[in-house]
Order: structure tokens, then sequence, then C-alpha cells
């Protein structure tokens, strides 16, 4: 079976948010779907740059009568209602560059998806959204955040700080090539200082004719503490900016590819002064030990919203079942890995 059509992740600097709210009187006594569109659309209408294009309109709450928190209200009886969104937008030359480059590989973009929205769907529980959850997902070019409380997204945002620097600093330190300074990250790094092994040597290879050097797990880790605390310490700033940072109680989950190297939790901890864990993708079957990985948040969150927008019969006519599209990834991880 070949694969025609994909769900893409989208994140970069060029991602914004901002909330909105639309309004519309209720022609009919119950509010019907029509009405939510409405309310939807006029929520939409809010102004943004001539550069950019919105992404995702997130529902956070509808308000019928003046009664706000109400999560469906189809069928209730109200004159008006309001409904209150999350926008986020991106720029058009970023998004068609992306469906550019999928279009040459012989692909269709069903839908652009946000990174951290599509790893929200694949770590966190529903509890975890209600009670109040930021998720920080670390990429390799931005560390994205998304908060949730009551279980709606609150708030987005984008710090153009990741692994990719983490890599940089390293092979600056080293005075070695990328690739072996993203290898080393990988195997040996350590985020907390105190954690790692100030016995264990590691061989940096030399680049050109210039010889191999030594270092202990403890001196990389020195390297790599500071521009972690660095991006912990921008998370922290943008959640005290936004004002949810009060309203965490199931505290910091995060994600990406380098989320999963040691001492980030310990590291995290210190500087949000609340809990912070791990989130890896839910799955228990039988690619789990493949699957249950940081670094594919991203890709099981598309797969998931995929498979929920065909149950909800958007956009998707006639894609493969989730048990189908793991049957492919199986069998790609045998040829890959």
């Amino acid at each position: 079976c070949k694969v025609k059509e994909v769900y893409t992740g989208i994140a970069g600097a060029h991602i914004k948010s901002k909330d909105s709210n639309g309004m519309v009187v209720v022609r009919e006594k119950e509010v019907t779907e029509y009405d939510v569109a409405r309310a939807i659309e006029a929520a939409n209408a809010t102004p943004i740059s001539a550069d950019d294009q919105i992404l995702h309109t997130l529902v956070q709450e509808f308000i019928v009568d003046g009664q706000d928190g109400v999560k469906e209200p189809i069928g209730m009886d109200a004159k008006r209602r309001e409904v209150k969104v999350h926008l986020v937008t991106g720029a058009v030359t970023a998004v068609q560059n992306i469906v550019k480059c999928v279009h040459r590989c012989g692909l269709e973009v069903v839908d652009l998806v946000l990174q951290p929205l599509a790893s929200g769907y694949a770590v966190l529980t529903e509890d975890e959204k209600d009670v109040g959850v930021c998720l920080v997902d670390i990429g390799g070019g931005t560390t994205d955040i998304a908060v949730f409380t009551q279980g709606a997204i609150r708030h987005t945002a984008v710090i153009p700080i990741a692994g990719d620097q983490l890599t940089s600093d390293i092979g600056i330190a080293l005075r070695t090539s990328t690739q072996d300074a993203e290898e080393i990250k990988i195997r040996y790094g350590v985020a907390l200082q105190q954690l790692a092994d100030p016995e264990e040597m590691i061989v940096v290879p030399g680049v050109g004719d210039r010889p191999d050097t030594e270092l202990s797990r403890q001196t990389l880790a020195g390297f790599i503490q500071p521009r972690v605390e660095e991006i912990f310490q921008k998370v922290q700033e943008e959640l005290v900016r936004s004002g949810y940072e009060k309203l965490l109680r199931a505290g910091i989950v995060l994600t990406g590819g380098s989320a999963a190297m040691p001492g980030m939790t310990q590291l995290g901890e210190e500087i949000f002064h609340n809990t912070v864990k791990l989130g890896v993708p839910h799955y228990e079957g039988n690619l789990r030990d493949i699957v249950r990985n940081p670094r594919y948040s991203t890709a099981m969150g598309l797969l998931l919203e995929g498979v929920a927008q065909k149950q909800r019969g958007l956009k998707v006519q006639s894609p493969a079942t989730f048990k189908q599209i793991l049957a492919r990834m199986r069998a790609w991880f045998g040829k890959n890995f």
C-alpha cells in the first residue's frame, strides 16, 4: 500500500498565537452546528499580518447567554452565544515551502499541525489537560510550548533555542565536527553536571589530521548545563508572562529529541519549582520499545490526529487505519534500524 497523503508538523520562530472572541445572535431557539460555525468564523475575523495565515482555530470555551465554561453548546437554548478561541498563525512563505517540499516527494499535505499540539495528542492525558499542564517540546531548531487548562489549549509560544544549539556548543567547546558533537551529545550528554560521572572518560574525535582528545563526562555536562538552564529560564519567563505559571497543577512535561537526556527533569524542577516529567507517546503495541521515545512524540501525534479526523469525517476520504499505519511504521523501522 503506497502512502499518498501525509499530515505534516509545523514549527519555527515564525509561529505566533493570540486569543480571540467571536459572538453571534442565535437565529433559532436552540444552538445549532451552524451557530457554532458562525461564532468561530467571527473569531477568525480578527486582524492578522498579511504575511501570516491562520493554521489553527482552537476552541477554548463557549459562553451561552452569559454562562461561561460551556464545552458543548449544541442543543442548548440561548439567544446570544460567544466563543473564545486560541488562534495559531504561521508565515505564508513558510507554509508554502513545506507544502512544496512535500509535493516534490510525490505526496499531498492533508493538514498542517502545530508540532507541540501534535506532541500533546501523543503524550498528555485528558486529566493533565484539565488540571493544568505545560508541554515543553525540545526539538532541533526550536523549543515549543503549549499550555493547557480546563481541557483546552490556553497559550503557545516558540523559543528559538533547542537541541541544535546544544550540539553547536559541544562542537565549539570540544573543537570537533557537528556530526561527532551530535553523537557525543546523544551518547554521553547529561543536563545536570552533578549527576555526571567525573571518572568516565569520553574520546573526542579530532578534526582533519588533529589527534583525538579525552575529557570526563562531567566536564562535558559543564558545557551542556548552562544552555539547558537558558532554555528552561526562557520557558519560565514565558509562563510568567502568560499568567499561567501558578495554574499548572500537573506540572511540566518535557518531550522531543533532547528531552530524554539524563538530568533534564531534575534540572527542570530546580528552575520551574514544579514537578517535571518526561513525556513519551502513549502506546502499548508491538512497537512499544521503539515508539515510546520522546523523539517520536510529534510523529505519533500526527498519526493520532489523522485517525481522529477520519473518525470525525473530516478531510480524509480513505486513509489507512491506525493499525495499518503502525504496520507500515514497523516495516520502515525494520529496514532502517
